[in-house]
């Protein structure tokens, strides 16, 4: 096997997928900075997940890939070969990029195998497979780093440790929720939607969570975008110390919010991630079904709860829709989230 030096080289990540995919992709880019302290990495990403990126002070530069896309053919291969990139890693395959940067005649291309079109795109082709692995996703990223000195895959705690450097941008926020969080009470984030990207618990259980939580004098603000806000806004119950903030935020200012509260329940989602790494105290809420189970996509950090309701569900273990993730107990969850 080869192993590369890309001291004083430019090196690109291509990551075009989620908010959470994202994250668990970053301690490759702090390893990297570690083991390559005067290498130049680039991200190339998609716009929604630019404020995350912009979090991590070892990514140097980010690329948003909506708007390469737009520019014609030539355009786009000369943009990537004026970046004087010597290696690119495909972290998330997708055709159009890896044929583009083969057009632009970058080095040393990186790319999993097990993808028909990176035998015509990629130059170098690690040999392993995400969909049957038993490692976490955080850690088949770094399978892709092999040629780069990577010998063993490290482990998922040493791999949260990279990301002690992940800070919430200096952003206010607005007025409403500034003054919500200037109580000094205890404040709690539920974010009961996942934009269709992870089994739900369920909105009624995020309701009767924030009914239990003010109970104990715990402030709850609810979270998520304006479209998911429509679809619960009216089942979020009416008490002084719960707001809905849906609709109303950035995604930095969302960022800020994780960082500047106590705790978030979510299910496997963006903000599940945010808030692991944020070093907050994290419920995460699962369906144990391969290949959507904690074990490979669980939040990394060291504050981290991940709950699910039966890891032997006879269904869940037939890869069949199950929705046992909802018969999660709202107390468990209510004991997870206000203690250690």
């Amino acid at each position: 096997m080869k192993l590369l030096d890309i001291h004083n080289k430019t090196i690109l990540i291509s990551r075009t997928d989620s908010i959470g995919d994202v994250v668990l992709t970053l301690p490759c880019c702090v390893w990297l900075k570690q083991q390559f302290p005067t290498c130049k990495i680039i991200f190339l990403g998609n716009s929604y997940t630019k404020p995350v990126l912009a979090c991590l002070p070892e990514i140097d530069e980010v690329i948003d890939w909506k708007e390469v896309e737009l520019l014609p053919l030539q355009e786009r291969v000369r943009f990537f070969k004026e970046k004087n990139i010597d290696t690119a890693i495909h972290v998330f395959p997708n055709k159009e990029i890896a044929s583009l940067l083969r057009r632009a005649q970058i080095p040393h291309r990186i790319g999993t195998s097990h993808r028909v079109f990176h035998l015509l795109t990629c130059n170098i082709r690690p040999s392993f497979t995400r969909k049957k692995s038993e490692l976490h996703e955080s850690q088949l990223n770094f399978e892709l780093l092999r040629n780069l000195g990577v010998k063993e895959i490290p482990t998922l705690e040493e791999i949260a440790s990279y990301l002690t450097s992940f800070s919430a941008p200096k952003i206010e926020l607005p007025n409403e929720i500034a003054a919500f969080l200037s109580t000094g009470n205890k404040t709690i984030l539920l974010h009961p939607k996942s934009q269709g990207s992870a089994v739900e618990w369920g909105v009624s259980n995020y309701v009767a969570l924030a009914n239990l939580l003010v109970e104990q004098g715990v402030q709850v603000l609810f979270t998520g975008t304006e479209k998911e806000g429509n679809l619960f806004r009216q089942q979020i119950p009416v008490h002084p110390l719960i707001l809905d903030s849906t609709g109303k935020l950035s995604l930095e200012q969302l960022i800020r919010l994780i960082a500047d509260s106590d705790g978030l329940v979510a299910c496997s989602t963006g903000p599940l991630h945010i808030s692991g790494i944020l070093g907050k105290k994290t419920v995460g809420l699962f369906s144990p079904r391969k290949p959507i189970h904690p074990g490979r996509w669980r939040a990394l950090g060291d504050n981290v709860t991940i709950l699910v309701n039966d890891e032997a569900c006879p269904t869940c273990a037939k890869k069949q829709a199950c929705n046992c993730i909802e018969h999660i107990a709202v107390q468990r969850v209510l004991e997870s989230i206000l203690h250690a």
